[in-house]
């Protein structure tokens, strides 16, 4: 792949992981997605296959990007402080306003069961690579898988809220049920 069509394919992902984590990955159509990028929609079949095609690779590519941001974490904390360190971060303010950057989920998990297969193999391979990354032992891993439930969802709840107290209170609450 030549240089200008890898860095035009680069600004495709990234208008298209905007898009997703504003809108979750069904709302937003090849031609909005080429036009956030600076583009005509005639040359996005020269980079994808279709828009479940680019919509899937940008999903795993965040949940990559959340992992790599989990595997930063001191390895050497026991579980539960990696765990809580991690809720620090989620369920912020910074991570809440962030719409146009960080976790896919609270965007994307209402759509799941109308996207294709592809998209919850990928979800629950993440979950069971991520929950790893939070656990010292097998054991822990519904722990973890819990502490993860209560993350995304105390995330999407508080930004459906928006910001003000009740949304503050919520990221407080579901942060201190990890910790």
């Amino acid at each position: 792949m030549s240089e200008k069509k890898a860095q035009t394919r680069e600004r495709i992902l990234e208008a298209a992981a905007s898009a997703m984590l504003q809108h979750g990955p069904q709302e937003p159509g090849v031609a909005d997605v080429m036009a956030a990028a600076g583009l005509t929609v005639g040359g996005f079949y020269a980079h994808f296959s279709s828009k479940d095609a680019l919509m899937l690779e940008v999903f795993e590519q965040l949940l990559r990007k959340r992992r790599d941001l989990m595997a930063l974490l001191e390895p050497s904390l026991p579980g539960p402080e990696r765990r809580a360190l991690a809720a620090g971060f989620y369920l912020s303010r910074k991570h809440r306003d962030a719409t146009r950057a960080g976790c896919p989920l609270p965007s994307s998990l209402g759509a799941m069961p109308q996207l294709p297969q592809a998209y919850r193999e990928l979800l629950a391979e993440h979950l069971e690579l991520i929950s790893a990354q939070m656990c010292d032992s097998p054991e822990e891993v519904d722990q973890a898988l819990a502490d993860i439930a209560l993350m995304v969802g105390g995330l999407a709840l508080a930004r459906a809220l928006g910001e003000g107290d009740l949304s503050d209170r919520v990221l407080r609450a579901a942060k201190s049920a990890v910790i």
